[in-house]
């Protein structure tokens, strides 16, 4: 049967600062209704390329993609208590396949895809582009391949064209989360043609051409890019997936100063910004000029990290004692000021099965005293605390916080600060000590973090490399399960091994702040985190 929805499971300006509104939106002063119609927004960074799945593929690539590609389907929209649209994570919505049917035995769906559909360049979209494109995300490696087999997407051979207009997916196994991993960023559909065009046999997956290039067939398609400067969308009046947007065009200016894109704001040059300060969100929202929108962001952890794959960390006493080590007030108040959820002082057993949840750690000088002697660890040792300097916002003020209180009990330690477009390939190499991270499951369920963090796949964001095969064996229980019961017991039973073992450190569950214009509408929260142009309007 098919239904419409499923239920379930830096610095670089092209106008003077000083200029009037009408310029900094790069459209004709008398225009009205153009600048009524253009949404510019004001990033940090921008996208350092056009393809998501090509290797150091930054944040704001997911957001170039969600809006310039379809994917076969996408999430329903509901309403947080405080009026803020948001996926809803429980239920599917269709995009490009316009219905979708699982088989009798639940071990293949048949989606049909729409008539008439057409890519940028004005070619038809076919289930042969569907299969490509699928066949791409499952053979290209590192973290796409690996997000697609975390709905157990996992080869090629899975992924049938039945006829022009209907692709069939085959399963390997039941995975209750398989097609809520379609709807991700991940396996969006690239016009095939043209990028086997641009393939070499070198190149089969048109890794090189695509990162400069767009293949898409989405709301939007890429008008000018300009790496570190600019990036320009502009509506494609062609797109037959949803409604067509009511914006025709989108700016989005690096602006890498926080207090610049503030000014702007308030000064109504801009109409949205995020990755400010958490004081600056504080103040913004207690002046009320524009208006803010904070939602925490399901799944996701601010964290420190220890390496128990190499001493000293591999000492798990070592690890309980920072974890009654740490500064959870201070951090929480004087880097976050409270715009994140606390995740400590959580009760000692675990009686939810939901993540994240509080660890019953709190700050006891004492008591990381006495595990440390019982680690053999008394006279205390040196290491390093990394961080990305991309996150310096609030990750600076957290590692300054933490050094001090590690040196409370005898643990010295130098601050390593990171290049952010250097970040990734040194976390993937596994071999800093202590590193605060942020991290934020697509997908909103425990074994899905879980998964990605503490599985014995050792994916590249277990940067603890935390092995145990009682850890994967529960993991791996409740990922297939189908008994509700046993599902529970699972997930308390991993959360609980985690909390013994402190692989991780949570500090708190970070809370998404966006900040936009009173007269700014439709915004949406999304997983990834970016603006989805598709449903904003200006009244």
């Amino acid at each position: 049967m098919s239904a419409p929805v499923i239920l379930n499971r830096r610095n670089f300006l092209r106008t003077s600062l000083a200029g009037a509104s009408a310029a900094a939106f790069g459209v004709d002063p008398a225009g009205a209704q153009g600048r009524s119609e253009t949404l510019l927004v004001v990033q940090e960074l921008g996208p350092n390329s056009l393809d998501m799945q090509g290797v150091g593929s930054n944040q704001t690539v997911n957001g170039l993609s969600w809006n310039c590609y379809d994917r076969l389907l996408s999430y329903a929209a509901k309403t947080l208590p405080d009026g803020t649209l948001s996926y809803d994570r429980e239920k599917l919505a269709p995009e490009l396949a316009e219905s979708w049917a699982v088989a009798a035995d639940g071990m293949s769906c048949t989606f049909k895809l729409r008539k008439g559909a057409i890519f940028h360049d004005g070619s038809l979209v076919t289930a042969k582009d569907v299969k490509w494109s699928f066949d791409r995300a499952v053979k290209v490696g590192g973290f796409p391949t690996f997000q697609m087999s975390a709905g157990s997407l996992e080869k090629p051979e899975q992924f049938v064209i039945v006829d022009d207009h209907t692709f069939r997916i085959d399963y390997v196994r039941k995975d209750k989360m398989l097609l809520f991993n379609v709807a991700v960023v991940v396996p969006f559909i690239i016009n095939s043609e043209l990028a086997k065009k641009n393939a070499t046999p070198e190149d089969p997956w048109a890794m090189a051409w695509l990162k400069n290039n767009e293949a898409g067939g989405g709301a939007y398609r890429i008008e000018s890019w300009k790496p570190g400067i600019e990036t320009i969308f502009t509506r494609f009046d062609g797109w037959s997936s949803g409604p067509l947007p009511k914006l025709k065009r989108i700016i989005a200016r690096d602006i890498p100063s926080g207090g610049t894109r503030r000014a702007m704001l308030e000064r109504g040059d801009a109409d949205l910004s995020s990755g400010f300060a958490p004081r600056d969100f504080d103040q913004i929202m207690k002046e009320g000029k524009i208006k803010v929108s904070g939602v925490p962001i399901p799944n996701a952890l601010w964290y420190l990290a220890l390496n128990t794959a190499k001493p000293p960390f591999d000492n798990a006493k070592l690890r309980q004692a920072l974890a009654w080590a740490m500064p959870y007030e201070q951090i929480q108040n004087g880097a976050f000021f409270n715009r994140a959820l606390p995740m400590y002082g959580g009760p000692a057993e675990v009686s939810r099965a939901a993540w994240p949840q509080p660890f019953p750690y709190v700050t006891d000088i004492d008591k990381a005293k006495a595990l440390m002697k019982e680690a053999g660890l008394e006279g205390g040792l040196e290491t390093t605390l990394s961080l990305d300097t991309g996150t310096a916002t609030v990750g600076e003020p957290t590692v300054v916080l933490i050094q001090e209180n590690l040196a409370k009990i005898g643990i010295k330690t130098q601050i390593n600060k990171i290049p952010g477009a250097n970040w990734r390939t040194i976390l993937n190499k596994k071999e800093l000590p202590l590193v605060l991270n942020r991290f934020s499951g697509w997908l909103d369920y425990p074994e899905y973090y879980f998964y990605w963090n503490f599985h014995g796949n050792n994916s590249i964001f277990n940067i603890s490399s935390y092995q145990n095969k009682d850890m994967d064996a529960l993991i791996d229980k409740a990922r297939f399960t189908e008994d509700p019961a046993e599902y529970e017991a699972a997930v308390k039973a991993f959360i609980g091994l985690c909390i013994r073992d402190v692989p991780v450190i949570p500090l708190n569950q970070p809370i998404h702040d966006v900040a936009m214009q009173k007269n700014i509408s439709g915004y949406e929260f999304w997983f990834h985190r970016e603006p989805d142009f598709r449903q904003f309007a200006k009244g």
